[in-house]
């Protein structure tokens, strides 16, 4: 009779707050027939003004990325790749620090799928996501199917959103840029830069007039463009669209990435050359010695194979990071920037001979080009490792430990540049040049910048590379003492179930019954804090109203602080696996879902952030609340609370 009594109290309390559950997102489902096996499930979403949810292709680290997936006991049928997605906008979180992936008002997303079992009548799939506003909500919707030979729905159609077609632009510009600027760095190796006057000879020889020459250097320059853009749209008919988005969250493409850019690192470093068979060369120099436009081109094609060994690499990163960026055309916009910046120099040189005069001989500072793009390499491969540890949340490369790597690997070049590192094919070096001092003197400066993150600073001009802050080794940074100022728990005296709450030392529970005994023993109310690894405005709130010293010292030393995180995927042990009272049916397997599902039921509401003071037996002392960003509202919450405590 007293639980009863205690359940009524509860729901009659969680009704009386502003809290409700809410639906930000609507869903209508159909589904149509391709063949006889194959059948494309439509999801249509339906999304409030101002509201974000977000895509299977958010960046790691961010706002959760949608899934959708199949019981894997259901061998009935499997998911052909990812869902076709309508457009998207992209956006950078500077809280989180890396660029998101959302729809905004209507999302369509196109899954097929293929039967293993012609027989069977029914499939069904699961769609776990994130809604965000000034709160985050977490999807969890199930769509089941009936398969019969009338399944011709027609698909949905969607709209078109000029906010993220200019997204898009802009992430097609930068890419281009970045390919161009690569393309003049590739111009500067030593498997190209010597290529140039054997160019302008052939073209002296061949053209019987200037007027020849020149035309004879633009149809060259074009041949370059038209080789290196075939091999992106090689690179974007092979994967796919959905396998060139799924680069950014897939674990195994990042961990190819990441050899792959090891080995392209320690080729430039001098360890080994990549060449493409001498067979090749041999052939295509026989196609070019017929001449005419046929000739022309194949001394294009060429020049790609001779060159590969300080090219091929260059290219190979280009292609990875334009896919990884999640559009189709992106390997073919950035070949096209790389091909202009190789082609424009070489056709120009070819067409007006009497430039070369300007040009610097060749020497060994062609290999120091190549040995910086080593370098280079080696950091940017550590991107795409840190991005796969992410994803399986290892915590084996989190921030200390890749800005350390990156401070390794940046400090090694400012030495190798001040000449006091040597590699195979450097030459003998009696002097360092203004140019090469200036360069080692602005890689030692980022180098001295980055260490402070080591402490925790923030390191806005690389915010894009390594791991958030909340993805920490040691959120309080290297060296810093974990005794709470103005708190009186250190590390030797935190209690069964705690740990000390970073970056501001706040003496925290991920587990309920834990946090209440021990609020029990110490005669504190309690501070229910249901937040999420990937909501953006709990965040905000730790950083921008915990951390105001009068909101710290009552965290710290009048509340024991329950913090339950509605999106932990961590599984639950057997025993306490139990089934939805809100999903009759439906089996609560993760933390998550059970805390999530606590939150509804007893406070009515879905949203994170929300702060609940309750006293030892589980009573609101007043009204929770959700986002509250005024540090002054926030604090008279609490202490309001605080006083009503007995």
């Amino acid at each position: 009779m007293k639980k009863i009594v205690l359940a009524f109290i509860l729901l009659i309390s969680g009704w009386t707050t502003n809290a409700q559950i809410q639906e930000p997102v609507t869903w209508d489902s159909s589904i149509k027939k391709i063949n006889e096996l194959e059948y494309d499930i439509i999801l249509t979403a339906t999304i409030e003004k101002e509201w974000h949810l977000y895509s299977q292709y958010s960046a790691v680290g961010g706002a959760l990325a949608m899934v959708i997936s199949k019981d894997e006991a259901d061998k009935n049928f499997e998911l052909v790749g990812k869902a076709i997605e309508s457009d998207t906008i992209k956006k950078f979180n500077d809280i989180f620090g890396v660029t998101e992936t959302f729809f905004n008002d209507k999302a369509v997303l196109k899954q097929r799928i293929k039967l293993a079992n012609p027989d069977v009548s029914m499939v069904s799939i699961n769609l776990f996501g994130q809604v965000c506003k000034q709160v985050c909500i977490q999807l969890d919707e199930d769509f089941s199917f009936k398969l019969n030979s009338n399944n011709t729905t027609a698909q949905a159609k969607t709209k078109n959103n000029k906010t993220n077609s200019d997204s898009s632009n802009n992430s097609l510009l930068s890419i281009f840029i970045i390919a161009f600027f690569s393309g003049f760095a590739a111009l500067l190796t030593p498997c190209v830069f010597p290529m140039i006057p054997m160019t302008v000879s052939f073209f002296t020889k061949q053209s019987k007039t200037k007027a020849k020459g020149i035309r004879n250097a633009i149809i060259y320059g074009l041949s370059i463009i038209v080789i290196y853009v075939l091999l992106g749209t090689l690179v974007s008919l092979v994967f796919g669209a959905d396998a060139l988005n799924a680069l950014s969250t897939n674990v195994w493409f990042n961990l190819i990435f990441f050899l792959l850019l090891i080995v392209f690192a320690v080729s430039f470093l001098g360890a080994f050359e990549i060449v493409l068979p001498s067979s090749w060369g041999t052939k295509v120099d026989a196609q070019a010695d017929r001449g005419g436009l046929i000739g022309i081109f194949f001394m294009a094609l060429a020049l790609a194979i001779v060159s590969f060994s300080c090219t091929g690499p260059i290219v190979g990163t280009l292609l990875v990071e334009a896919a990884a960026g999640g559009s189709q055309i992106g390997p073919i916009v950035g070949m096209l920037g790389f091909s202009l910046a190789i082609a424009i120099p070489f056709a120009l040189f070819a067409a007006f001979p009497g430039w070369l005069n300007s040009l610097p001989k060749s020497g060994g500072w062609l290999n120091t080009v190549k040995v910086v793009l080593g370098f280079l390499e080696l950091a940017l491969a550590f991107k795409f490792l840190s991005q796969a540890d992410m994803v399986l949340q290892l915590h084996l490369l989190e921030r200390e430990v890749f800005i350390a790597i990156w401070i390794t690997i940046f400090g090694a070049l400012a030495f190798y540049l001040f000449g006091k590192i040597k590699l195979p094919h450097d030459s003998p070096l009696e002097h360092i040049s203004v140019g090469r001092l200036s360069l080692g003197l602005i890689v030692m400066s980022f180098t001295v910048y980055m260490i402070p993150g080591l402490w925790g600073a923030p390191l806005n001009l690389i915010s894009a590379f390594p791991p958030p802050q909340h993805y920490s080794e040691s959120p309080y940074g290297v060296g810093f003492s974990k005794i709470g100022s103005g708190g009186n728990i250190s590390d030797s005296g935190i209690p069964d179930g705690a740990h000390l709450m970073a970056p501001h030392d706040i003496l925290a529970f991920n587990d309920y019954d834990k946090g209440l005994a021990y609020a029990k023993k110490v005669g504190k109310p309690v501070l229910l804090d249901f937040t999420g690894y990937a909501c953006v405005n709990c965040r905000k709130m730790e950083q921008n109203v915990w951390a105001k010293p009068k909101v710290l010292s009552v965290l710290k030393g009048d509340v024991v602080l329950i913090s339950l995180y509605v999106d932990d995927k961590r599984k639950l042990k057997d025993n306490e696996i139990v089934e939805s009272k809100l999903k009759p049916g439906k089996m609560l397997k993760t933390i998550g879902k059970k805390w999530s599902e606590l939150q509804a039921i007893k406070y009515n509401t879905n949203a994170q952030p929300f702060y609940v003071l309750m006293d030892h037996n589980e009573k609101n002392l007043n009204n929770p609340v959700a986002y509250t960003p005024d540090v002054e509202e926030y604090y008279n919450w609490l202490k309001d609370g605080i006083n009503k405590f007995k």
